[in-house]
Order: C-alpha cells, then structure tokens, then sequence
C-alpha cells in the first residue's frame, strides 16, 4: 500500500495549461477584490450617514459615527492606513473642530457674540448714510464677523435679528433684508474650515477668494436684479 501512496504522491501532473488560465484568474480575482471593496464602501457611506441621522435617538455621537465608520473601511481593507495619516486636513478637522464648537457655545452663553451684534448695529446706525449703503455695510459686516465665531446656528441665532431689525430701522425694506441676510448666511460658512459643518472641504479647496466672486455677483448682480422685480 505504501508504494501506491507514495508513488501517487511523487506523481508530476501537467501543468500547460497554468500560463493560459493565470492571467483570467489573477484579473478574476482582481476583480472580484475590487468590487468587495466597492460594495463595502456602498455599505459603509449609507451606515454612516444612518448614524448621523439617527444618533440622537440611538445615543451616538458624531465623532463616534464617524470613528466607527473609518475603523470598518480599516479593517476591510478599503483604505489604509498610510492613506489616513496622509489626511491631514481632516484630522486637523476632526481635532479642532469640537474645541471651536464648544468656545463658540460658551461665547454665546456669556453674551460676547449678542454685544458685538449690538456694537456692530449701534455703530453703522450712527453713521447717518442712506439705507442702501447702510444695509450694504451691515451684509458684510455679518459676512465677513463670521470669520471670528465657529458654529452657524449660534452665530445666526444672536446676529440675524439684531442685524435685520437695525436694517429695518434705517429703511430696508423687511422682505429684502430678510432674504439678503439669509443668503448670506449660507454662503459665509466657507469662510474658514470651521464655519459650519460642511466648510471644510470648501476652505480646503482654497474658496476663501469665491467669498469676493459671491459679494459681487449676490450684491452686485442680484442687487440689479431684486431691483428689477421690485424687491427693493
């Protein structure tokens, strides 16, 4: 019995068809690693999104969601980690950005954003000028101050009305002012990587000059145009 054994065992089997096959098998199983990473990207983005939503109700913070969500692409294989290290920009994100939410709060909790609005609005209504020139220099002081404070729901929380009321107050018509400033509150959260939520992929990409471009075209451009439907 040992001599078959082994003799089958020591056997050589034909093997010329290996060169033919190997390169559909290596591209078969390129391709099915690459769409098990695909796939699991897919998986993971909703998952993500899903505890952002939810968190709330499932008692999950953001970070914590986010954490999670980078540590399954980790470990599946999507990415590595040589390429998070070279995320510099969102770690820096991920760092920071609770630190200036938290000031943010605690500025507004003692009143130091309520007393620069009302400083703000004291200072252009003494200036004597017409509405159209007051109003113009409220919108970019409500703009450009955003650079200061992180967190846009605070800062429009405190700023908004006391701005619109003072607006209001030297002529601009409500309607206008309204839609003005709440334009503007979108559009001042690319100021800097810690304006709202979604800014830092817009200050990544060097958007701070597009804030010139979008004063231009929303108060030059719109302006003509609120002008010639009878906003204002």
């Amino acid at each position: 019995m040992r001599k078959p054994i082994a003799h089958h065992k020591l056997d050589l089997s034909s093997t010329y068809k290996v060169p033919i096959n190997l390169p559909t098998t290596i591209f078969f199983f390129s391709v099915l690693k690459s769409c098990s990473k695909q796939c699991t990207a897919y998986i993971d983005l909703p998952f993500q999104v899903g505890l952002w939503i939810f968190g709330g109700v499932l008692n999950v913070d953001a970070v914590t969601a986010a954490i999670l969500g980078l540590s399954i692409l980790l470990i599946t294989g999507v990415v590595t980690w040589k390429e998070y290290l070279e995320e510099a920009v969102a770690w820096d994100t991920l760092t920071w950005f609770a630190a200036l939410i938290a000031m943010t709060g605690y500025l507004n909790k003692y009143g130091l954003i309520s007393w620069f609005s009302q400083t703000v609005v004291k200072f252009v209504g003494g200036l004597g000028l017409s509405w159209q020139l007051s109003f113009d220099i409220l919108v970019l002081l409500y703009f450009y101050s955003h650079y200061l404070f992180a967190s846009g729901a605070a800062y429009i929380g405190a700023m908004f009305t006391a701005f619109l009321s003072v607006a209001s107050a030297l002529g601009t018509p409500p309607l206008f002012g309204t839609m003005v400033l709440s334009f503007f509150s979108n559009l001042m959260g690319g100021l800097t990587h810690y304006g709202i939520g979604s800014a830092p992929v817009f200050y990544d990409a060097n958007y701070f000059l597009i804030s010139i471009v979008n004063i231009i075209i929303w108060l030059g451009v719109g302006g003509v145009w609120w002008k010639a439907i009878g906003l204002w």
